[in-house]
């Protein structure tokens, strides 16, 4: 894509999350200054390390996703236990049409070597270790970052997106922004165990209350190499030196592995916080990542959901940055992605409170619930070792233009996915593009994307919008799959065009049979970018287009194919 003018876009901090902008403003063409306190990368220890299947889908955006999923571990059931029983196992559902497992385990320390081998490959991101940033000022011109370190000097950026990690407190200090929640009591043990384990190397291990770590949890993770991921919970005076120095560690790992030879990779005792900033955007400053919010890792919702945080600042800051939506396009990602950390939030503190029981009635209605699992199926769905990692339905976001013919039904059950609809993360599945076989949400990422259900006027809306400068395609479903099975996966219906968002969210489904002009600007400019009376609008070209084809300018009622 073309190259922009301004000043780069300066990320905060070069973990994963700060990684994934980067490159994912570099593939709109904004040149991205990433700047890191630390010397050089430190891939030491496992950390996140449960990558979710639309995290991997995004990863592929910039070429990454495949690699990550193959040298990864694809597990595919999850045991839960209660003392020496096995109270239910279930298998992940699969959802059939995309191309990744529902997870993949791999070190957060390989992503990061992963992510870096494509940094190296883009000339738009300037990589600058040992850069401590001191100092944030802005103004409508743009941002300056003060530096400490080999650097000392000041950055100008035209705007910024912090993602500076859990120990992100200067900067949410330099921006103002309160850190509002709690911590937990309890610790957590980590290991990671090279051994040889037959028959776990696929499988997720949840132990509550076993007897060799009584009253508390035990999680066991495969991982690459023949290694596996193991966190105990602890007392909160837990002295893992002590332990170490007397062979207590090697008996508590023995306890689990029995006689097995084994290495310790890397191990860390860890306090889990529940904590969400009360901003994500100050001005030109974008909170990403766990410099925005923090979450215990059971349901693996950290990493997961700082790649979302970061794909919804990328499209945005690129759209801005282009002249594509005016500035308050921003204000959506406070309001998108604060919601999704409240979710997520609201989600773990729930789990954490059946793991680790606060008062005498939230311990007695674990005990009672685990205690009837093991004989009454009925209670598994009561066993909270963590719900996992999903992405977030933007329902409620000024961006989306609701379907009353679609109500969201709410949180699904766990496992499910929530029908098509807008705000609603759109199903992936194999397309075909000019004779070439492609994804749909690769496609959906290339800018705004109009899906065009039979009866719907496919030649008037990509005749409308063939002049326009920004990134928006135009296809009917028919074209991309002559099955049907893309359009059945949508429940798309005749005479719909699916406006779906750069980050392959639905904006706005249109009945183009009972549409009028005013449905179209209330579903594409109110939603796609925010209405701003003067700027250059990408929703407004769209809009445009869609009024011309709906009053019968842009070309005869037709079938044809649109442009790629």
């Amino acid at each position: 894509m073309t190259t922009t003018t301004t000043d780069p876009v300066a990320v905060i901090g070069n973990g994963p999350v700060g990684q994934t902008t980067a490159l994912l403003l570099a593939r709109w063409g904004v040149p991205v200054v990433l700047l890191d306190r630390r010397p050089g990368r430190d891939a030491v220890g496992s950390k996140a390390i449960c990558q979710q299947r639309d995290v991997l889908d995004v990863w592929e955006t910039v070429g990454a996703g495949r690699r990550v999923a193959r040298e990864g571990v694809t597990w595919t059931t999850a045991r839960t236990f209660y003392r020496d029983d096995e109270l239910f196992a279930y298998d992940l559902p699969d959802h059939g049409r995309s191309c990744f497992p529902p997870f993949v385990n791999i070190s957060q320390a390989r992503t990061e070597e992963i992510l870096d081998e494509h940094i190296a490959a883009e000339p738009l991101i300037d990589v600058r270790w040992d850069h401590d940033v001191t100092d944030i000022s802005q103004d409508e011109t743009g941002v300056r970052l003060r530096c400490r370190g080999s650097g000392d000097d000041t950055i100008a950026a035209s705007y910024a997106v912090a993602c500076a990690g859990a120990r992100g407190d200067d900067v949410r200090r330099l921006l103002g922004v309160s850190f509002e929640g709690h911590s937990f009591d309890d610790r957590f043990l980590i290991c990671d165990i090279r051994t040889r384990l037959p028959g776990w190397s696929s499988e997720r291990r949840f132990y509550f209350d076993p007897s060799w770590n009584p009253g508390r949890q035990v999680l066991i993770h495969p991982c690459p190499d023949s290694t596996f991921r193991i966190d105990w919970q602890v007392p909160a005076d837990y002295d893992l030196e002590a332990e170490e120095a007397d062979g207590s560690l090697d008996r508590r790992i023995r306890q689990i592995i029995g006689e097995a030879d084994y290495e310790i990779v890397w191990k860390s005792v860890y306090r889990f916080h529940a904590r969400v900033a009360n901003r994500l955007r100050v001005g030109r400053v974008l909170l990403a990542g766990d410099c925005a919010h923090l979450v215990a890792p059971f349901g693996a919702r950290g990493l997961n959901s700082g790649v979302a945080d970061a794909e919804n600042a990328a499209w945005k800051l690129a759209f801005v940055s282009r002249g594509w939506a005016g500035e308050s396009l921003l204000e959506s990602y406070h309001t998108e992605r604060h919601a999704a950390a409240l979710e997520n939030l609201e989600v773990t503190s729930a789990t954490m409170r059946f793991l680790v029981p606060r008062t005498e009635a939230e311990l007695a209605r674990r005990v009672g619930v685990l205690r009837r699992a093991r004989t009454d199926t009925s209670a598994h769905a009561e066993v909270d070792s963590g719900r996992l990692s999903e992405p977030f339905w933007y329902v409620d976001s000024p961006l989306t233009t609701a379907d009353p013919t679609r109500p969201f039904a709410g949180r699904p059950p766990r496992g499910r996915l929530p029908a098509p609809a807008p705000g609603v993360l759109v199903p992936d599945g194999p397309v075909r593009v000019n004779g070439r076989q492609r994804r749909l949400r690769e496609l959906a990422r290339e800018g705004f994307l109009l899906l065009l259900a039979p009866d719907a006027d496919s030649a008037a809306v990509a005749s409308a919008v063939s002049g326009l400068s920004l990134p928006v395609r135009v296809h009917p479903f028919a074209q991309l799959d002559d099955t049907g099975a893309l359009a059945e996966a949508f429940g798309a219906r005749p005479g719909e065009v699916w406006l779906i968002r750069p980050d392959a969210h639905v904006a706005a489904v249109i009945n183009t049979a009972v549409s009028n002009t005013a449905v179209i600007d209330t579903a594409v400019i109110d939603t796609a970018v925010g209405s701003i009376p003067g700027s250059p609008a990408a929703a407004e070209a769209i809009a445009t287009a869609l009024r011309t084809a709906l009053s019968g300018e842009g070309g005869a009622r037709s079938g044809a194919a649109a442009p790629a």
